[in-house]
């Protein structure tokens, strides 16, 4: 059985939104202040210790636009492109990046049976709604936050007032990167 993992890029006020400067978010870009040699290493690890993304649609025309022309020395855009993408749509009709499936109709049930295939985790990056329904279901195995020192004041945020139930999380790691990022690594309270 599979694994999901959720993996958040968050300010301190908890905000989500744009930490790579793809939108036109007025703080756009805010997570590259805060580099260092280790975060990306991390980010490698994750990445290779997954099979697949699950995306909402948002990340996935944002990412679908970016990835496709990128090249790395480490092999990290070959292995985003490479892998099984999973978007989670109602609107999409097409999606054209390399190995991308639609789960437009009964996403909990879709994503019940990807979790029972065999195989690496499944990682969700950005995609927010999708997260909170995920967490709502219980369907995320871990929910790792990499929490940067800024305080953005404004925009969208992981967790707002539309979250529908309480969650009870307990902390399985945490981790102090050279940059001031904390990685805060959560899994359900059982």
């Amino acid at each position: 059985m599979r694994k999901i993992v959720v993996s958040e890029f968050v300010s301190l006020d908890g905000v989500v939104e744009d930490p790579g400067g793809a939108e036109k978010f007025k703080h756009g870009g805010w997570s590259f202040k805060f580099r260092d040699d280790q975060v990306p290493k991390y980010k490698m690890d994750e990445l290779k210790a997954s099979e697949s993304l699950l995306l909402g649609r948002v990340t996935y025309e944002e990412f679908a636009k970016a990835w496709p022309s990128r090249k790395d020395d480490v092999g990290f855009a070959d292995k985003m492109n490479n892998m099984h993408k999973y978007v989670v749509s109602t609107t999409s009709k097409k999606l054209d990046w390399n190995n991308s499936h639609l789960i437009k109709t009964n996403v909990v049930e879709e994503v019940k049976k990807l979790k029972q295939q065999p195989g690496q985790d499944i990682l969700v990056y950005g995609s927010g709604k999708l997260v909170n329904m995920l967490l709502k279901h219980d369907l995320v195995d871990e929910l790792r936050l990499m929490v940067h020192p800024v305080v953005l004041g404004s925009g969208r945020r992981l967790f707002d007032d539309n979250a529908e139930t309480m969650k009870v999380l307990k902390l399985a790691e945490s981790k102090t990167f050279p940059s001031g990022i904390v990685l805060l690594s959560y899994h359900p309270a059982k």
